[in-house]
């Protein structure tokens, strides 16, 4: 079980360091004589009182005529100057007036990745983050973000997406402007100013209006990417965060009286439902809710709403959020499973879950992504340790149900159980399930690098065998992408296995390895600009410290801009990763600057932007902190 108190973390030097005082060895004997039971049995008695002066004689003889070597740093009080040369007290032996000096009080000794000239940062970590190459590959995706923004704000400002290849804007998610929102807190991290002033412009003159007039709207897409985007504008616009820029925009208090508004009306999803699981579709004007056409919610949408829930109850000072949102978690914990696994359906009639699919792709995701995140958000409080148990509950069940390898090469990969448990295996792995590696890894240390919870003894063999797990998909993932003739990952991939196997279907790369292990039917080889695979190696880049996913990252960020960039602004999705050159697809997904890009230019940046042990990103890449990590200003 992972430890909050870590032995020799930097906040022990704001606390009395007593402790660490090295005390002499004629006041340990004393004290352990006046402490212990010896006393009260020995000195009762004249044999004990004689026994005791012998032993003190001796005691004074033995440090008397004690000598030392002349260079020992143990035989002489050592002292540093400042050029950091050391000075020893020559002696061949201790004088009678040492006996009783105190030695110096030392301070608290910090782990080797906390010591360095700026006390954050060791020699190494600061050596790979300096890197030329790496600052230029930055900002040439701060470069990508801008020509995608551009695109936007010539053709499409205000409208939710982006349609880069004929050049208009598109409402497809309740016309609240999605990209704008989605993308305000990169540019912020960014420090593209221009983005910022722009985006935060918009907001605050338009964006409450739309909330006040809007029909249907998806409570879990609303709140991932509208809500979640102004909450973490609050937050990167209230404190010192360490981003390239000062504030420009409102003040923070716009970003969170818009998320309350907006919050409000979303919480009819909760209370017009008869259960704890709330309805998927909220009509905000009124406000009011209905359940999907079907009567069925995804389990991953009604499980992934807490994050931002929580953290407006923490910023407002108003419960009704978090409460009304840990509700279905705590439903949730009452509900049968399959190892820890569940179906992507649940009613929120019934409270029950639907059928008996079971995968880690769409509709089901973001439940196991936010069990563990959202008890990294309460700081790993003991009331919430019941998400923690039933993560790791299910990720024993993904190595026991859903792992398998692929044929001839052996690439480790994540199928499904569209049948339930009892039911025959799919070796289909959707893209977005290339999210559990970095989940996985952030799991095993809770932010740390591998290296420090290794030496703080904070990792048992449970996460080991996650994070080895974590890098086994990871590979998998970028190998979805190098097996195509773009470069780029299909939306659904297959694995050749033993039991499954279709000729012909290959990704088009012949010169891969893996061209014979992953399988890419006709209807999967669109590419939506996802950022799954990118985010899992981002944290498994802060994590490992391993400068492989950063060069797989390149990789991934060079086909973007060589497929996907549109002249005239923006990028596109593409309609057939395995044909060059790709057909494109006329859309823009919010995600690619609110996730992908972002994840790209942390990936390539300095690790002490914003740390994976003080924020948690929502499953849009909205950084949020941890509770009781950081201050707003």
């Amino acid at each position: 079980m992972w430890s909050k108190s870590l032995p020799y973390s930097k906040k022990d030097v704001y606390y009395d360091n007593a402790k660490f005082r090295h005390r002499s060895f004629v006041k340990m004997i004393s004290q352990s004589l006046h402490t212990s039971n010896v006393k009260h049995h020995c000195m009762s008695c004249s044999t004990g009182k004689f026994l005791f002066l012998i032993m003190i004689f001796g005691v004074a003889y033995l440090m008397l005529t004690h000598t030392s070597p002349t260079n020992s740093v143990t035989g002489g009080f050592v002292k540093g100057s400042k050029n950091n040369s050391v000075e020893h007290i020559p002696g061949g032996g201790i004088r009678f007036g040492n006996i009783f000096r105190k030695p110096p009080r030392l301070p608290p000794q910090l782990p080797p990745d906390e010591k360095g000239s700026n006390g954050n940062l060791g020699d190494e970590r600061r050596k790979l983050n300096s890197d030329p190459k790496w600052i230029a590959r930055q900002q040439d995706v701060k470069k990508a973000f801008i020509h995608a923004w551009s695109g936007y704000k010539k053709y499409a400002m205000g409208f939710d997406e982006l349609m880069p290849v004929s050049k208009h804007g598109v409402d497809g998610l309740g016309g609240l402007g999605a990209t704008v929102v989605d993308a305000l807190d990169t540019a912020m991290i960014m420090g593209a100013d221009e983005v910022v002033s722009e985006a935060s412009l918009w907001i605050e003159t338009h964006l409450s209006n739309r909330i006040n007039q809007t029909g249907q709207v998806n409570l879990f897409e609303t709140t991932i990417r509208v809500l979640g985007g102004l909450l973490s504008a609050y937050h990167l616009s209230s404190v010192e965060n360490g981003m390239d820029s000062t504030h420009k925009g409102p003040k923070p208090v716009v970003y969170l009286e818009t998320a309350k508004n907006l919050a409000d009306r979303l919480l009819s999803g909760f209370t017009s439902s008869p259960t704890a699981i709330p309805f998927g579709d909220v009509v905000l004007r009124d406000p009011s809710a209905h359940p999907a056409p079907d009567g069925r919610s995804s389990t991953s949408e009604v499980s992934s709403l807490q994050l931002e829930f929580n953290y407006l109850s923490s910023v407002s000072g108003d419960p009704k959020y978090s409460l009304e949102a840990m509700k279905v978690l705590e439903h949730m914990k009452t509900l049968p499973k399959v190892e820890g696994l569940v179906p992507i359906f649940i009613n929120p009639s019934t409270g029950e879950f639907s059928g008996e699919n079971i995968r880690l792709g769409s509709r089901g995701d973001s439940y196991y992504e936010y069990l563990l995140k959202v008890w990294l958000q309460k700081n790993q409080e003991s009331n919430v340790t019941y998400l923690y148990d039933m993560y790791e509950e299910a990720m024993k069940g993904v190595r026991h149900l859903l792992v398998r390898k692929s044929i001839p090469n052996g690439l480790v990969f994540v199928g499904e159980l569209p049948y339930g448990a009892e039911g025959s295996f799919s070796p289909k792995m959707d893209h977005l399930v290339c999210f559990l590696p970095g989940t996985l890894a952030l799991g095993a240390t809770k932010g740390i690098t591998k290296k420090k919870a290794m030496t703080d003894s904070v990792i048992n063999f449970e996460d080991l065998k996650n994070l080895k797990l974590a890098e086994d998909l990871a590979k998998t993932c970028f190998e979805m992408y190098s097996v195509t003739s773009t470069g780029l990952a299909p939306e659904i991939a297959y694995f050749h296995t033993e039991e499954f196997s279709e000729g012909g279907l290959d990704g088009g790369n012949k010169s891969s390895e893996y061209v014979n292990d992953i399988i890419i039917k006709p209807a999967d080889r669109h590419n939506l600009l996802r950022p799954e695979t990118v985010e899992s190696l981002f944290v498994l880049y802060r994590i490992t410290e391993d400068p492989k996913y950063r060069e797989w990252g390149w990789q991934i960020f060079e086909a973007f801009e060589k497929y996907t960039r549109i002249d005239t602004g923006g990028y596109c999705s593409l309609d057939d990763v395995t044909s060059v050159p790709p057909h494109k697809r006329d859309k823009m997904e919010t995600f690619f600057l609110g996730e992908t890009l972002k994840y790209l230019y942390l990936l390539f940046g300095d690790s002490s932007v914003l740390p994976l042990d003080k924020f948690v990103f929502n499953t849009e890449a909205h950084p949020i902190p941890v509770e009781g990590t950081t201050k707003r200003g």
